[in-house]
């Protein structure tokens, strides 16, 4: 982990400019699977962070931590300040994944299982690639829809099925909104990371949220204040530290080499890895809807990955 964040916080944005264009494929595929595998930990530790801690709290705690560690590594490494026009995109990035899908999921995961909410989740690939398209120009073929909208129609309907088909609850309105939220944030946050860097963009949008954050956080702790135990302020660290920090060095890094259609389809198989911690960790009952649920969308990402994009 050590050797990665050396190489992520030493890459400025003119050298990611200049090896953009000679790494390959994979290389985007392996850096986008790393933050895949530090991600698929959030809806769990949210899960056991709820148990001391308010939804808002949470939502905007973990964020205001990153944002003091986002400022340590922007001074340290000396970066420059965004222009203007970088700055509009970076409110975007932090509307989108700081402030948006943060508080979402949170209160979503209040009632519903983290199993539940992993699968729901999976709609996010088929998002991102849709946000690709209308901001970075990438044109996918046919079948690459087909195989994308195929693993989101299997999400929507594992929604409806784990509620008896009684129709969606009102978590799964806030997953499906926290999904268009961080779709949004990756994107722009994709594109802009071939400018600043990969690491760069995730601080600035910490940085440019951290006041909304802070004012959020002192009315969530006067509302309710935070009395956890030792785990659950574990839970809140990784949220902060890696799932709103540290994950994100990989995952802007994987979509700014790109294509972003198909390393976002990457996330697909965080699903299948986010049920399989909330059963190791939380103990939540695996059942057979979720089970083919998360082999459907895996099977749809696995055959979108293979697709050829066009740029």
């Amino acid at each position: 982990m050590r050797e990665l964040l050396s190489l992520a916080m030493t890459d400025q944005s003119s050298a990611i400019l200049e090896r953009v264009p000679a790494l390959s494929a994979r290389a985007g595929l392996g850096w986008g699977l790393v933050g895949v595998i530090a991600f698929s930990f959030t809806l769990p530790f949210t899960r056991v962070a709820i148990g001391g801690l308010s939804p808002l709290f949470i939502g905007s705690g973990r964020a205001v931590l990153a944002a003091a560690l986002a400022v340590v590594a922007l001074v340290v490494m000396r970066q420059r300040i965004p222009n203007r026009r970088q700055w509009m995109r970076l409110a975007v990035v932090a509307a989108g994944v700081v402030v948006g899908f943060p508080l979402l999921t949170s209160y979503a995961l209040t009632t519903a299982p983290a199993s539940h909410g992993a699968v729901v989740i999976a709609l996010l690939p088929a998002a991102t690639a849709v946000m690709a398209v209308l901001r970075g120009r990438e044109r996918p073929p046919r079948s690459f829809w087909v195989l994308a909208g195929v693993g989101a129609i299997a999400a929507v309907l594992f929604a409806g099925l784990g509620n008896g088909f009684g129709g969606l609850h009102w978590s799964d309105l806030l997953l499906f909104g926290a999904v268009i939220a961080a779709a949004v944030g990756y994107a722009e946050g994709g594109l802009l990371a071939r400018e600043l860097g990969s690491w760069q963009v995730v601080c600035w949008a910490l940085v440019f949220a951290s006041p909304l954050m802070v004012v959020l956080t002192v009315i969530a702790a006067a509302q309710q204040p935070p009395v956890a135990t030792p785990i659950e302020w574990a839970a809140f660290a990784y949220l902060g530290v890696v799932s709103m920090f540290l994950g994100f060095f990989a995952w802007y890094r994987g979509l700014a080499i790109g294509p972003m259609t198909r390393v976002s389809q990457v996330q697909l198989v965080q699903p299948v890895l986010t049920i399989g911690w909330a059963a190791l960790l939380l103990g939540e009952a695996v059942t057979w809807a979720t089970v083919l649920g998360g082999l459907a969308v895996i099977a749809c990402a696995g055959l979108a990955i293979r697709i050829r994009v066009r740029g």
